[in-house]
């Protein structure tokens, strides 16, 4: 039985063109009410507050799995209309993550495929990202930069990659120098309760925060509710029903309860989608 209908579209023809070539897009108005903004960042705010000590805040990874609140926003009209285009009606919720970079010693996000970290772990390997701003994010305090086109490139999302040092990146590998292009990278300036779209395979990163002004963003990932999540090799990770029909290819968890538990494996154990 189908979840729900599709939600209003919010991209043009001209958008998701300029999306399946080039990889990403803008979108030109605000994801949600001032009101309902307002409300996410509060939660975010509370959520910060509470953060471990020995946590650093950029790696504040699947935070749904423990505070169903998040669906409220997560299943929303205004964010599935956003990825329905893209993706089709048929809609799961593969992951969130928020990412703040604290104003001053904000860690950098070296260059990567964010497919890089999925291997193995879905099947196809479509994945659309909402990157939304929870405050303004700019060029002076880090904002997160993309490389035009390479989601399309022979690697198809898996470059090769050097370990680099940990101290004052949130990865521990990036894309060796050879097989990426810095002078083409594409600086995405938001404004706070904008985003920006951009395809799971597509090479991007950003540099530290040593601003200021803190940076945080959002990011909430969609693939079609057809796509195959490999439960065998990655048990300690679930997906949501967001839209449409479930074709019965996915166990989905239930967006009303909370797993504390596997969120405590995970973290026990170093289990990480980004």
């Amino acid at each position: 039985m189908p979840l729900s209908n599709p939600s209003p579209a919010r991209l043009n023809s001209t958008q998701i063109d300029t999306f399946n070539q080039e990889g990403w897009v803008i979108p030109t108005e605000p994801v949600f009410s001032a009101a309902k903004f307002e409300g996410l960042k509060s939660y975010f705010e509370n959520l910060l507050d509470d953060l471990e000590t020995d946590v650093r805040p950029e790696l504040m990874d699947v935070p749904h799995f423990q505070h169903p609140k998040l669906f409220d926003w997560l299943l929303s009209d205004e964010v599935l209309g956003l990825v329905q285009p893209i993706l089709g009606p048929d809609i799961a919720l593969f992951s969130s993550h928020f990412i703040c970079k604290p104003s001053g010693d904000g860690k950098r996000v070296p260059w990567h495929e964010d497919s890089a970290y999925w291997r193995g772990m879905i099947e196809p390997m479509e994945v659309a990202t909402v990157w939304l701003a929870i405050d303004p994010s700019r060029i002076e305090n880090g904002c997160m930069s993309v490389v035009p086109r390479t989601h399309n490139s022979g690697k198809l999302g898996f470059s090769d990659y050097d370990d680099i040092a940990t101290e004052a990146a949130v990865f521990p590998t990036e894309i060796t120098p050879t097989q990426r292009n810095d002078a083409a990278a594409v600086p995405i300036e938001l404004e706070a309760n904008h985003c920006s779209l951009h395809d799971g395979r597509l090479i991007h990163g950003s540099p530290p925060n040593t601003s200021s002004l803190r940076r945080c963003g959002y990011t909430m990932r969609y693939i079609s509710s057809h796509t195959k999540l490999n439960e065998k090799d990655f048990p300690w990770h679930q997906l949501y029903l967001a839209s449409g029909e479930d074709p019965g290819v996915n166990k989905f968890a239930d967006p009303n309860k909370a797993y504390h538990e596997l969120a405590r494996y995970r973290s026990k154990h170093g289990k990480r989608v980004h």
